[in-house]
This record gives structure tokens, sequence and C-alpha cells, in this order.
């Protein structure tokens, strides 16, 4: 196994420079992650990104969202202010939803009702806080949000206005706090205290239509590189290793959506990333990759690092069949600290196309490991 984790190492050597970088801008910056275990469509998106894009050095800090947070108050009357500023209570910290709910299952201040001005400043708030890689982080976030204006040309109840912003807590570089965002297919939840980010799941995002062309025939398929990089994964695996990963249940949505914190199985399923070659894990480190690109880059990296060094525990199971094109095709990645899951619904509006759901967690940082589920 010491052979196995050297050359692994070895292979990952571009991965793990850039990692080393990041985290030392990072620990100048006060952002590396804590620990070892909106957006309107005015704003072009850039199409999808290879989902193995390797995390970039960030410039961004802790105190860079922070100003961008206090930047976005300030030009809120005391009306709007009350909705936006709230208390980081467990109530509020898992007041969010996959569904085209509303208000009715969110907190925080809906997008429509901002002015142009303020708009622009929730965005820097946004775009301040999470990757800066193409078609992840915040570019994939104002994909998602498009999709919903894609979505209510043929129905109702869709928008890019209805999305929801909240600070629970006040943001600071001293407090605990948390920046919430989400809508329909978007769950954003970043917690920070003391100047650094401590939580960054539970992170919730899923797409209908999965694609679309745009009026200047610009293609998005916002949620690509993350089913791209778990088919490279299935892929990789021979019979006998798909046997061994195959789960008995069968999934019709995730797992551990909303309402569901904590509630983790509690025995590991499927096939140990450890027992699989150096190039498999490799692949495995590459579709992770982009769900923890929800947060900073330097952030991204630190994370991505610590899951790495936990790759012998993790494990990867699928139900359904190993194409992700098809109702109930599902697959989860399960480690120590990482959890993602991805499964492929009949579409609500384009009932003859599938689109897709997916949500991150942390075993043990959910909301920063602020609450006890």
């Amino acid at each position: 196994m010491q052979a196995k984790n050297a050359h692994r190492r070895s292979q990952g050597k571009r991965r793990k420079a850039i990692v080393a970088v990041a985290a030392a801008s990072a620990a100048l910056l006060g952002a590396v992650y804590a620990s070892a275990n909106a957006a309107s469509v005015q704003d072009r998106p850039s199409p999808q990104a290879s989902a193995s894009t390797s995390a970039a050095v960030s410039t961004t800090s802790v105190s860079a969202v922070v100003e961008a947070a206090e930047a976005f108050v300030e030009t809120l009357d005391s009306d709007q202010q009350s909705e936006v500023l709230l208390d980081f209570t467990e109530a509020n910290a898992t007041a969010w939803s996959n569904l085209p709910c509303g208000s009715t299952c969110r907190v925080g201040i809906e997008l429509s009702t901002l002015s142009d001005e303020q708009l622009t400043a929730a965005k820097a708030v946004l775009k301040a806080a999470a990757s800066t890689s193409a078609g992840t982080g915040y570019d994939q976030i104002t994909q998602i949000l498009a999709a919903d204006d894609v979505l209510g040309e043929s129905a109702s109840g869709y928008s890019s206005g209805n999305y929801y912003l909240a600070f629970l807590g006040t943001p600071s570089t001293d407090g605990t706090w948390q920046l919430h965002f989400g809508g329909h297919h978007l769950a954003v939840n970043l917690t920070y205290a003391d100047g650094e980010v401590t939580g960054t799941t539970p992170f919730f995002i899923g797409v209908e239509p999965s694609s679309w062309t745009a009026d200047d025939g610009t293609t998005y398929a916002p949620l690509d590189g993350m089913r791209d990089g778990m088919l490279a994964v299935l892929d990789s695996l021979s019979s006998d290793e798909l046997t061994e990963a195959k789960l008995s249940e069968s999934f019709s949505d995730v797992l551990l959506g909303p309402d569901e914190d904590g509630q983790f199985p509690e025995t590991k399923e499927g096939i140990a990333v450890g027992e699989l070659t150096d190039a498999q894990q490799e692949l495995v480190l590459d579709a992770i990759e982009p769900w923890v690109q929800v947060a900073d880059d330097a952030t991204a990296a630190s994370l991505l690092s610590t899951y790495e060094s936990e790759l012998d525990e993790t494990y990867i199971s699928y139900s359904g069949g190993t194409d992700l094109d098809t109702q109930g095709d599902y697959v989860r990645i399960d480690g120590p600290g990482v959890w993602i899951e991805f499964v492929c619904q009949d579409g609500v509006v384009y009932s003859d196309q599938i689109h897709y759901h997916s949500v991150y967690r942390d075993h043990t940082l959910d909301y920063g490991g602020e609450f006890s589920f």
C-alpha cells in the first residue's frame, strides 16, 4: 500500500503543486479550509469547462468576501437589511431546498426585488466567495440561474430572480457566519469562522434542461463536467469491480437532500478506492474536484488535498446503469469527509429529457460543524 500511495503522489505531482501554492496563498490570506477531516443571466456564463481542470491559485480571501457582503448591505434600506441579516441558527441554516418553493422553504432576500445596483452588489459577494474556474464556482452558479430562465419560457414559477441571499450572523473576519444562497436546483452554504472557511457544505446543485443553446449559438451544460467525472470513474472499473460497487437499493433522488442533515449511512458501501489502481484513484480525485470548487480556489485546493489523503478509506458505489443517462442512474463517493451523490431523473418541464440532481456534503463539517444532527 505504501508503494501504491507513493506512486499515486507521483502521478498527482501537477495537482499537488497547485494545491501547495494555493495553500500557501491561503495561509497568507487566512482562507485555508480549517478542517483535516444572484447572479442575473445578463452576466453571460462561460460554456462548461472540463471537470478535471485544476484549481487555480486564488486571490480571494475571507476579507474580500466580507468587504463584498458589507458593500451589498450598504445598498439596502432597513427593511431589506432585516431580510438579509439573520441569526446563524440551525433553523435558518437548514432552510434550503432543491424545489422552486420560493420563500416558503428559504430565508433571505429575493433577487427579483433588488435594483440593478443592489443585484450587482449581490453578485459580487457570490463571485468573491466561489471558485474562479470556468464551468464551476461562480460561473456554474450563473448557469444554473440561466437554466431557470430557460424553464420559465415553458412553465410558470421559474426565473433567475427566484433565488435568495442571506447572511446568517454578521459578516466579519473575527466571528462566525454563513453565506446562504439558493433557489430551484441550487443551495450554497459557505461557513466562516475567525477569518477562515470552516464549511463548504451542504451544496446542492441540479439542472433542467441539462443543456441548451442560447440565442448567440453558445451551448451550456452546467453539470456535464460533474457527470463526465463520474462517468470516467465508472468506465474505469472492471466487471468484477462494478459488481463490488453495485448497490442493492434503487434511487430516484439523492439520499441526503434537504431536511436530511446528518443522515449518513452507518456503513459505507461499494468498492474501496484504496483497492483501485493509481490511475483510477486519480480519476476519483478528478471527479471530486468540481464539487469542492463551490468555494474559493484556495479553499477548494486545500479540501481536495484533504480528500486525497483519505482516498484509501473512500468508497465508490452506484445503482441503476453506468451511463448516467436514464432515470435512476446513480453514483456516490463516500469518504471519511467527502460525500457526493449524482442521480439522473426524468425531466419535470422537459418530460422527454433527463435532468440531474447532486449533493455534496461533509461528514463532520456541514454548516461548518456548528450543529449536531
